[in-house]
């Protein structure tokens, strides 16, 4: 379940066509003039992007909100132009209306969702073809925006580079957010056992994406409980998206053999210490991912993993399903972005871009 935050009860409103300035058509899109608070960003005119051969151009009914996307605003990326273009935004849904020379598996109609090198914030957006899915039969663009960049990179973390597997365990910090939502689910679905943090207000939510045991990170000691509820064993592979606090008590969590998998530094990187005996004659691995630094080939080979292991059973209507938190309209993308900063979501915030022509 989700609620909707619109100044008027529809969640959806009707596209207009698309307008010109001095013959070039532009578009709506959430524009800034310079970084800082939510407050900086503008609904405003900006140019159609134009196809490139290998791009499928879409009309955007709904796009993700994610952590990079207020990185972005802040200035932590500078005016950067990510590949696709320097509008914010990193995933969407929506329908193809135009189809470049050298893409293939797509036609004009045809409904899209995936990531994009930004662009999201906007009615239309370009995403090489080999980054787009399609929407599984049963989702409405909503949920679909809710679903690339948090399950592509939680199958990569959890499958690809962590190696879980069935009858394994694993332990996903910030497991309330769109990210740990997915990974949770994702290792359930692998025949996974699955411990997770959280604030001790969102235990429930995080129980029913499949968390065997929650723990509360703000009273427990998660090392402590894992190594109670294993045996002393430990965990195969630990999800992290928190950094240096935890980095000390993610190793001693970790099983032999284990893999700490770190995906984002919410709470600080710089240095931090370890035993290289640990290292060695427990077996650990310590791998870095950042789906945004990738190439693009690796951005390729990480959709592709994704689609191939997952797609169909969106499609379905089994587990996994994206988790939507809120939506808002996108002129009020200041305010999904101070929902995310209060760290109250659970699950995945949606801007709602109006609907079909």
């Amino acid at each position: 379940m989700h609620f909707c935050i619109t100044e008027t009860a529809p969640c959806r409103t009707t596209i207009r066509s698309m307008s010109s300035i001095d013959g070039a058509p532009v578009m709506k899109a959430i524009l800034f003039d310079t970084f800082g608070d939510a407050d900086v960003l503008q609904l405003g005119d900006a140019p159609v992007p134009e196809v490139r051969p290998s791009d499928l151009l879409v009309r955007v009914h709904a796009a993700g909100v994610n952590r990079a996307d207020l990185l972005h605003r802040k200035g932590a990326y500078g005016r950067a132009d990510f590949g696709d273009s320097a509008i914010m935004g990193l995933e969407i849904a929506g329908e193809v209306i135009e189809v470049g020379p050298e893409a293939q598996g797509y036609r004009v109609g045809d409904r899209v969702m995936g990531v994009v090198g930004g662009g999201a914030y906007a009615e239309v957006a370009r995403i090489d073809w080999r980054m787009a899915m399609p929407i599984p039969a049963g989702l409405d663009d909503v949920q679909a925006a809710a679903i690339p960049e948090v399950f592509v990179t939680a199958h990569e973390a959890l499958l690809h580079l962590g190696g879980l597997t069935d009858g394994g365990t694993a332990l996903v910090h910030a497991g309330a957010s769109g990210v740990g939502s997915a990974a949770i689910q994702l290792a359930r679905a692998s025949g996974a056992t699955v411990f997770a943090t959280a604030d001790a207000a969102k235990h429930d939510r995080v129980k029913q994406f499949g968390a065997d045991r929650v723990i509360d990170y703000r009273s427990e000691d998660f090392a402590a409980v894992i190594a109670d509820r294993t045996g002393q064993r430990g965990v195969d592979v630990v999800i992290d998206f928190i950094g240096a606090p935890y980095f000390a008590k993610n190793i001693a969590a970790l099983a032999h053999g284990g893999r700490l998998i770190q995906v984002g530094l919410l709470g600080g990187g710089g240095e931090v210490g370890v035993k290289l005996e640990d290292i060695l004659y427990r077996h650990l691995r310590i791998i870095g991912t950042v789906m945004k630094s990738r190439t693009p080939a690796e951005k390729h080979a990480m959709t592709r993993r994704f689609r191939d292991h997952w797609l169909d059973r969106f499609a379905r209507g089994t587990d996994p399903t994206p988790i939507v938190d809120s939506t808002f309209p996108l002129a009020r993308a200041a305010d999904a972005h101070r929902r995310m900063e209060s760290s109250a979501n659970v699950g995945k915030i949606i801007l709602t871009i109006g609907g079909k022509d």
